[in-house]
């Protein structure tokens, strides 16, 4: 089957792509670091235009750059001859280019004209370029000549010819006065097409002498000006003859007829049809110039047919119909008519299209492995239509030699089982009247393995529901045949897939499920080549808390939300627009995370606020009005739970997770703490919901890690201040696939429980550690350190199963794994048991015990042998029991005491021994069964040591000066007694204890009666019992001996007789009437006289004082006016207080008495004292407190 190959450039690097289709063949990449060493002929990549028209004053650039492998070498010809570049010294050829520069400085021009062509070679083939004509550009000078005036009558037309200087490329036309000025153009005057400039009819205005025709040729960037030209217009009607004739001479009449108004006529084209040819592609231009009066208006229409939407315009008011790009439908005829009130006029222009030759199909490079077959195909049209050859390597293909694989059918070249070596270039020439087309199409014949020129591991990243493109550049010969691959299976060519003819992957609607790893194999038989890229499908980027109508208060605080959600790989950035402009730079305007607030609003802040979320694949927008209203009375703000949140979406769905996405309710002016996500399974729990996360209060999105084999629903509730929210209505159920189970039973433990026998135990999985259905766990075991196979058994349901038939306490391997029906769970750990223990069946031997003292005994042994023990052996105990006292009959038996030594250990101490006893002991060793058989019974004695103390100690009073003390022996001998010692000693009233008396009583003694003690005494009393050891423990006791009876009555009875009580009380009854009754007296006036009387002698500046003017009255005692002793009286009749201890205050009566700011007393006497004769000179003083009570004493 015959193939072609194509390349193209992707991503902006340079790849081949080769298809089926051989008319598709482009070039070869020639990036060494993809395919280096890959032969190529040549390819011209530029070349100057094929019409060349250069500055005289510039060097000459002719340019030819062509790429091959190797490179190519270049050549010219000069109007079909060989031009050597190297011969002359003004050209120059650029290093590993074709391209010339001609250096013309001091030469002709014209010698360097011509048609030139560029050769590029190498040992493949040689490619040609187009031909380029170089001609210099020309700006001639205007002939001279003599410009006559023109004189026209007013109401005719005109035509101001130009006729600029052919020049190369054509000049630009423009109409200008003698001050530079474009000379104003209108319906009425306008310039020709071809420059000249047309008046329907002239107006007396148009009388000027300074028209001129500017051309300027752009290649020299020159201007050159035709001389002007003075137009006369004249008005015949209001001249008469001489002056007409005086006007006329010298000067050109236009016009031989009246001037008066007229229907339209056309001045160019002239008559009434014309023909246009124009070429296909090219711009068409159709020009119609009427004469009339008043100025006719032009309009165009296309007979049959309508003027081509959106290619057509009007140019020059109306004067002119321009189309583009012009196509063979905008052949035929155009209609142009010209009206004014008097009439119309129309003028047909037939178009005529024709067509320089174009490209249906040019020929494309063709790359055969050895042996293959192509097909070179040259396909072009015109019109007329182009006549097509062929040439190899610069060499019509009929001069060429003759290649057996090679012929030519319908202008087609056809290979067939070309061979190596047979690599070249065919050039095809496609040629009319009106141009030719040269194109070149090399012939490479190369056996490649695949290569694929796509980077590996390439990421693509799409959103969800959009269009996904993988690519597979790839180069081999023969053509490589393409396989797409994702995630090990074969995709194939169909509605969820569309494989292009480029082998380009395309998944027209791109969902999550698409995204993974795709292969691309590329096959021929030279072998294979795979690729790997990935795809990842992301999702949408959506505001889910949009941006929402408010109405604030002015200096309030506006907040507008924009909270999105989007891919979490993907970062949003966030633009606040307000009236579709940017923020004002203002400090008011903070822009959040997912807010935008405004604070301290004004007026000028009302407006359309629109949030754009970006991220580098999509974004999404939302806006809202802010209106601003006068500040009103803020009502109070009530906090309550958040509503429940609302919209949950399932996105991002995987196999073992899911984004879970929401939209918060309203916070009701407490904001939201956090998300709590909870979730049920309804094919293992129904009905019940679990928590699983919690997520910040600003999230509005989590990912939640899933477990297979569980049918999810979701559902999230908010926390704020006040509590927990309502739970939002729950998300769709999302069912995760079964798989292998993930984890194995936990908490596994092997028991032995008999000596023949293991326990194997385990926490069985729970629904949600399942991961599918059948679940089973697989029991292993195996005894350690034995080369024994592993014994499995198959159980569900269970948690535990008993080995049996095992050896007694012989460790075993054992492994719990977790199998359902697709696979079992991971490698389990191998947990280490015993089988069941026996009792121990030796006892320990040679027992021995050392008495260390009465109370204290070391015992050892011999360890059993481990063999012997039938399992883990714990320890030893050792029962220990006192026999019977070495010194009295115990009344009963003592039970046995027992003591537990650890593990190995093989002696210990026996502690609590009862002194001067005799004892049994044995040991036996134990294990987790139990224990062993005793050992033979060991006695051993413990020897004497202190008694106890002594029981039942008393004393008791016998007369005034002797006590007897009293005891029983002590209950414990633990010896033979040797005697007593007694201590005592008087404790007086203090208690403060008297000196120590020692007395030694014999060991048959029990009482004892001490004489001589002094009486009223207490004493305390000191028993210790001795053994030859020593002394034992001391008991105390007290006694006192026995007071005189009157004196303890008296001592003791007086103090709580009830006589004595009441008399007391009625002492101190007493004693409070008289203070009450010395306290109202002194506030009634009495006269209290002072401590010492007033000296006999009365100064003589002293003056009674009035009772009414406030001074003292007289008394009728002389003695009482006496001055105070040791106290003098002032002139000005006032008493200083003295250094006495007496106070004024002591004398005054009743309540005037007082005292001024510095101490001074201001009081007075109330009345006169009076004289008291029984009394004479002694005090008349009342009992005061104190005397009162000193009375009593």
């Amino acid at each position: 089957m015959d193939r072609k190959r194509s390349c193209t450039l992707c991503g902006g690097a340079v790849m081949l792509l080769l298809l089926g289709h051989m008319i598709n063949a482009l070039e070869v990449p020639l990036d060494p670091k993809v395919l280096e060493g890959l032969p190529q002929p040549p390819t011209i990549t530029h070349q100057s235009p094929k019409d060349y028209i250069i500055d005289p004053r510039e060097n000459i650039i002719i340019h030819c750059e062509a790429k091959g492998k190797p490179h190519p070498s270049f050549s010219w010809t000069r109007n079909g001859t060989h031009f050597d570049a190297e011969k002359d010294s003004k050209v120059i050829m650029k290093p590993n280019s074709g391209t010339l520069v001609i250096d013309i400085s001091g030469e002709k021009v014209e010698a360097y004209e011509g048609v030139y062509q560029c050769i590029a070679r190498n040992e493949h083939g040689s490619a040609l370029s187009n031909n380029i004509v170089i001609r210099q550009s020309r700006s001639p000078l205007w002939s001279k000549e003599r410009i006559e005036p023109i004189t026209v009558q007013r109401g005719m037309s005109l035509v101001l010819q130009c006729r600029p200087p052919a020049g190369l490329p054509p000049p630009i036309i423009f109409w200008m006065d003698n001050n530079f000025q474009r000379l104003p153009q209108n319906s009425r005057v306008s310039q020709a097409l071809n420059g000249d400039l047309y008046f329907s009819n002239v107006l007396m205005d148009d009388n000027r002498n300074d028209y001129i025709c500017y051309a300027r040729f752009p290649h020299t960037q020159t201007i050159q000006q035709k001389q002007p030209i003075t137009v006369n217009v004249l008005d015949i009607e209001a001249m008469n003859d001489t002056v007409l004739a005086a006007f006329l001479n010298g000067s050109d009449f236009w016009g031989d007829s009246p001037s008066g108004e007229r229907a339209p006529t056309f001045m160019q084209p002239p008559g009434m049809h014309s023909t246009s040819m124009v070429l296909k592609g090219d711009t068409l231009q159709l020009e119609c110039i009427a004469d009339g009066l008043p100025t006719p208006d032009i309009s165009w229409s296309k007979v049959n047919g309508d003027l081509p939407s959106g290619r057509f315009s009007f140019h020059s008011f109306q004067k002119t119909l321009k189309i583009t790009e012009v196509t063979d439908a905008d052949g035929g005829d155009y209609r142009c008519l010209a009206r004014n009130r008097l009439g119309s006029n129309h003028h047909i222009i037939t178009v005529v299209v024709r067509a320089a030759p174009f490209w249906i199909s040019a020929p494309q490079n063709l790359i055969l492995a050895p042996k293959e077959s192509g097909m070179l195909t040259c396909r072009a049209d015109g019109n007329p239509k182009p006549t097509v050859t062929w040439s190899v390597n610069g060499i019509p293909i009929e001069n060429s030699h003759k290649d057996p694989s090679r012929k030519i059918e319908n202008g087609n070249i056809i290979l067939s089982d070309v061979q190596t070596g047979s690599s070249a270039v065919y050039q095809c020439n496609a040629s009319n009247e009106y141009g030719y087309l040269l194109g070149n199409a090399f012939v490479s014949v190369l056996a490649e393995p695949p290569r694929v020129l796509t980077p590996p591991n390439h990421v693509y990243s799409v959103i969800t529901n959009s269009r996904a493109l993988l690519d597979c550049a790839s180069f081999g010969s023969p053509l490589p045949k393409i396989t797409w691959f994702k995630n090990g299976q074969s995709v194939l060519d169909g509605d969820l897939y569309i494989i292009h003819k480029n082998n380009t992957l395309e998944i027209n609607v791109a969902r999550p499920v698409h995204s993974g790893k795709y292969t691309c194999i590329a096959s021929n038989s030279l072998g294979n080549k795979e690729n790997h890229v990935y795809l990842e499908v992301k999702e949408p980027t959506r505001i889910l808390r949009q941006p929402e109508y408010k109405v604030v208060q002015r200096n309030g605080m506006a907040e507008f939300e924009c909270k999105v959600k989007h891919d979490p790989t993907l970062f949003p950035s966030m633009i606040w627009l307000k009236d579709n402009m940017e923020l004002p730079d203002d400090s008011r305007f903070e822009v959040g995370s997912d807010s935008l607030t405004i604070h301290d609003v004004r007026e000028d802040d009302e407006g359309n606020y629109t949030c754009i979320r970006n991220t580098t694949l999509d974004q999404d927008s939302a806006s809202a009005m802010l209106t601003v209203v006068e500040a009103t009375p803020t009502p109070p703000i009530i906090m309550e739970q958040p509503d429940p949140p609302r919209d949950l979406e399932l996105t991002d769905q995987r196999e073992h997770s899911v984004r879970l996405t929401w939209t918060p309710g309203d916070e009701n002016n407490s904001p939201i703490q956090l998300f709590l996500i909870q979730y049920e399974d309804s094919l293992h729990e129904p009905g019940v919901w679990v928590n699983m996360t919690e997520v910040s209060g600003t999230s509005t999105t989590a990912h939640l890690e899933l477990s297979p084999y569980v049918y999810y629903s979701f559902r999230v509730l908010a926390l704020n201040e006040v509590g927990l929210s309502e739970p939002s209505a729950p998300s769709r159920q999302y069912r995760t696939n079964p798989a292998q189970p993930e984890v194995n039973p936990s908490d596994v433990e092997v028991i032995g429980t008999s000596p023949d026998s293991i326990t194997i135990t385990w926490r069985e999985l729970t629904g949600l550690e399942s991961n599918g259905p059948g679940l089973q766990y697989k029991v292993s075991w195996r005894q350690k350190d034995v080369d024994q196979q592993w014994t499995s058994l198959p159980l569900a349901n269970v948690s535990q199963y008993v080995v049996t038939g095992t050896p007694t306490f012989t460790p075993y391997e054992v492994t719990v794994q977790a199998v359902n029906e697709y696979g079992p769970g991971p490698s389990p750990e191998v947990v280490l048991g015993y089988s069941g223990e026996d009792l121990p069946t030796v006892a320990p031997e040679n027992v021995k015990v050392y008495v260390q003292n009465w109370t204290l005994a070391e015992v050892s042994w011999d360890a059993v042998p481990l063999s012997t023990v039938q399992g883990r052996l714990n320890g030893y105990k050792v029962s220990y029991w006192k026999l019977r006292s070495l010194q009295k009959q115990d009344p009963e038996p003592k039970k046995p005491q027992e003591l537990i030594f650890q593990g190995n250990e093989t002696e210990g101490l026996l502690f609590g021994l009862h002194p001067y006893s005799q004892y049994n002991l044995n040991i036996r060793a134990f294990n987790g069964k139990g224990d062993g058989p005793t050992s033979s019974n060991q006695i051993f004695e413990t020897p004497e040591g202190v008694p106890g103390p002594p029981a039942d100690l008393k004393v008791e009073n016998l007369n005034l000066d002797s006590l007897i003390v009293k005891w029983a022996p002590p209950v414990e001998h633990n010896g033979h007694l040797t005697g007593y010692l007694l201590k005592y000693q008087p404790i007086n009233t203090t208690d403060k204890l008297g000196p120590l008396k020692e007395l030694l009583l014999a060991a048959n003694e029990t009482s004892i009666t001490l004489d001589n003690l002094k009486h009223s005494t207490r004493y305390k009393f000191y028993l210790n019992a001795k053994t030859v050891k020593g002394a034992g423990p001391t008991v105390t006791e007290e006694g006192v001996t026995i007071m005189d009876e009157a004196m303890t009555s008296k001592q003791v009875d007086i103090a709580t007789q009830g006589w004595f009580i009441g008399l007391m009380c009625a002492i101190a009854l007493l004693i409070l009437v008289l203070l009450i009754v010395c306290f109202i007296k002194r506030n009634k006036g009495g006269k209290y006289p002072v401590k010492e009387k007033e000296d006999a002698h009365q100064d003589p500046e002293i003056q009674p004082m009035k009772e009414d003017d406030g001074t003292f009255g007289e008394y009728s005692d002389t003695e009482d006016h006496k001055p105070l002793k040791g106290s003098r009286t002032p002139s000005n009749g006032t008493v200083k207080k003295d250094d006495s201890d007496d106070s004024l205050v002591d004398y005054g009566e009743g309540g005037d008495g007082q005292f001024n700011e510095d101490g001074s007393f201001i009081g007075q006497y109330s009345g006169k004292k009076e004289k008291d004769t029984a009394e004479g000179n002694e005090s008349s003083e009342a009992p005061s407190p104190v005397n009162a009570m000193n009375s009593f004493v």
